[in-house]
């Protein structure tokens, strides 16, 4: 963590300096927003936490609750969610409160007294070793807690407005605030009382059953399948021995469990195989009572037994499959004609079964990506037309998404003798593993991932996939980190250079490629950073060295790569890296080439780009399909940037 660059700080680090909007915020709802988020879910709570970090943008998040979410239905956390946890500063803090999960056990009916079940396989929870961040279990409403800190802490000071529900909007066709929207009161002496705000762009946050999505005209497409399942989250004596590790449950004639233990150490969650729903019960399946649920349970677990002595939380559901036609407020017809104002995001535009536990995760992930690009667009960084690539990302992740979980739902649906073999569902579990991990992700190339081209100069970063961290030295201080983990939602892109093989100090590619990046006129640096601003303000530069630590001399690397920041100008010695001699050498592990490379990242920590350090032009040409120049076009007589750059470098 950096602080202290603006001044010696006493308190918090991690409350940073109000700013902009964040600098006297009105405590009631002004009449006018950049941007109104409808729902504090795990989407707008993470889409509020990164618009806090965009000062000069206005943003207002309303919740028909009185007050934060007391009890979660979500729980399951996958490794990506904690890459974005820790790229929001709270990693550590909730890995350390939350259940993590290591293996998943199997049991199923004893071929020698159907009856009774046994353990048949264990497997590890994550074989591909995807992540250095646990796949963990922890409530939603902690999850939602400390993105609220975030938000909190931001500049601009976001904090939830409950107690106001939506009721509809209109979008006018011209007007700096063409969203017009009427809200009800839900709480307080004026409940029932409504309201008009306009907004520049809005999103709908407000779950399966979203009101923001029936204003657009956006269709679920999908059904409910014919299967119900009881879930609860318990605290009982038991003696079935897995109870502390997550199993899939399978009976010979009662129907299957998903266990799964929770936080704390003590509560554990089960889903309970209800069986098929017959066509005319119109929804009798949702009023099974508690106490049937856990017989249920009882006569899948034979020979063992649950003695339940308290329940936390318990639900019936039936599985449905339904993503939404389109993600924002243009028509089909109308795509690329003109910009959209109105965004679902959540389980606005996909719901699914809770088993695979995707729910919240790519909710989270929704709300990621559209986060930097309002902010971008909001700033004046991004034209508007930016805005649609995100019904154009996520709606493609979502239908994935429930491709994937029909698959694994009905595994879990199935009897015993409907397998092919009596491994079939561990099989299932292992290999598709890093899908539900949350990194099989890959965005098409766009005027925001570029076409890989060069793919083979860094084989381990895809194009279009998430940046996968690995072990460096930092230079300055010798400290062995993970270089991703230097990587916050502060909107930034992260340019990293892989330098090719001479020391620091001596001429090469990468010498070369950071004069240019800190003196050209056409370099992204000059074009897209305004004026007054950081050198880093836009572009987070950062070099990795094929040398250990005691190998680059940090007198000798490119300015570029130390540059100064804040207003005394300090120089910013948290950039510059090498390879970590105990761990394996970051270019070997990460496929890449020895004569060196640019990687480009995206704000949501996804491969943009990846270029020859030779490739200046085609650098600066994909920042500008973009991005909007931020100063005149450079001369053919231009060959330095303006005084602004080149002093603080």
């Amino acid at each position: 963590m950096q602080f202290h660059h603006h001044g010696y700080v006493s308190g918090d680090p991690r409350v940073l300096p109000a700013e902009g909007t964040g600098i006297d915020r009105p405590a009631d709802l002004p009449d006018e927003i950049d941007v109104l988020v409808v729902g504090s879910g795990p989407a707008g709570m993470l889409l509020s936490a990164q618009l806090s970090q965009y000062p000069s943008v206005s943003t207002r998040i309303v919740e028909r609750r009185p007050g934060r979410l007391a009890i979660g239905q979500a729980d399951g956390i996958q490794a990506r969610s904690v890459e974005t946890f820790q790229a929001f500063g709270f990693a550590e803090r909730i890995v350390a409160e939350a259940f993590q999960l290591r293996a998943m056990h199997f049991w199923t009916p004893d071929a020698n007294d159907p009856s009774k079940i046994v353990r048949t396989s264990r497997a590890e929870d994550d074989p591909h070793h995807v992540s250095e961040f646990p796949h963990m279990i922890v409530n939603q409403a902690r999850v939602l807690d400390y993105f609220a800190e975030a938000a909190a802490n931001g500049p601009a000071r976001v904090t939830p407005d409950y107690g106001w529900e939506f009721v509809t909007l209109e979008v006018d066709d011209e007007g700096e605030f063409p969203v017009r929207v009427t809200l009800e009161r839900t709480a307080g002496d004026d409940e029932g009382q409504q309201r008009v705000v306009r907004a520049k762009y809005v999103v709908g946050c407000d779950g399966a059953r979203s009101a923001v999505r029936e204003s657009i005209g956006c269709k679920h497409v999908g059904g409910i399948s014919a299967h119900a399942w009881g879930v609860m989250d318990v605290l009982a004596v038991t003696d079935f021995p897995d109870i502390r590790t997550k199993c899939a449950i399978q009976s010979h004639e009662d129907g299957s469990i998903l266990l799964i233990p929770r936080e704390g150490g003590y509560l554990f969650r089960m889903y309970v195989d209800l069986g098929e729903v017959p066509a005319d019960d119109n929804g009798k399946i949702r009023q099974t009572p508690l106490e049937a649920i856990i017989a249920q349970a009882n006569r899948i677990l034979s020979p063992y037994s649950l003695d339940v002595r308290n329940v936390a939380w318990h639900s019936v559901y039936e599985v449905g499959h339904r993503v939404t036609d389109r993600f924002d407020d243009v028509p089909v017809e109308l795509i690329g004609q003109r910009d959209p104002r109105v965004f679902i995001a959540g389980d606005a535009c996909h719901t699914h079964s809770a088993k695979a536990g995707q729910g919240m995760n790519v909710s989270m992930q929704d709300g990621f990506n559209l986060g930097w690009k309002l902010g971008q667009v909001l700033e004046g960084r991004s034209p508007a037309s930016l805005l649609a690539s995100y019904s154009g990302e996520r709606q493609v992740i979502a239908q994935n998404l429930i491709d994937f979980d029909r698959e694994w739902s009905t595994l879990m649906a199935k009897k015993p003798e409907e397998f092919d073999s009596p491994t079939q569902l561990a099989e299932f579990y292992t290999a598709t593993a890093e899908f539900p991990a949350g990194f099989m992700t890959q965005y098409s190339p766009s005027t925001i991932t570029g076409e890989a081209t060069h793919q083979e100069l860094a084989t381990g970063f895809p194009i279009g996939k998430r940046f996968k961290s690995a072990g460096v030295t930092r230079v300055a201080d010798a400290v062995e980190m993970h270089l991703g983990h230097h990587h916050r939602a502060d909107g930034r892109w992260r340019i990293y250079a892989f330098a090719d093989a001479p020391a620091a100090g001596e001429r090469s590619a990468l010498t070369d490629w950071a004069e240019w990046m800190a003196t050209s006129g056409a370099s992204p640096i000059a074009r897209f950073t305004p004026d007054g601003a950081d050198t880093d303000a836009v572009f987070d530069v950062k070099v990795v060295y094929q040398q250990t630590y005691e190998g680059v001399d940090l007198g000798l690397v490119p300015e570029i790569f130390l540059p100064r920041v804040g207003p005394f100008q300090l120089v910013d010695y948290e950039k510059v890296y090498a390879v970590d001699p105990i761990t394996d050498d970051f270019f070997e592990a990460r496929g890449i080439d020895r004569s060196g490379c640019i990687v480009v990242v995206r704000p949501d920590q996804y491969v943009a780009h990846v270029l020859p350090l030779t490739a200046r032009e085609e650098l600066t040409e994909f920042f500008a399909g973009n991005m909007l120049s931020q100063r005149p076009e450079p001369s053919a007589a231009a060959s330095h940037a303006p005084e602004a750059i080149r002093s603080s470098v």
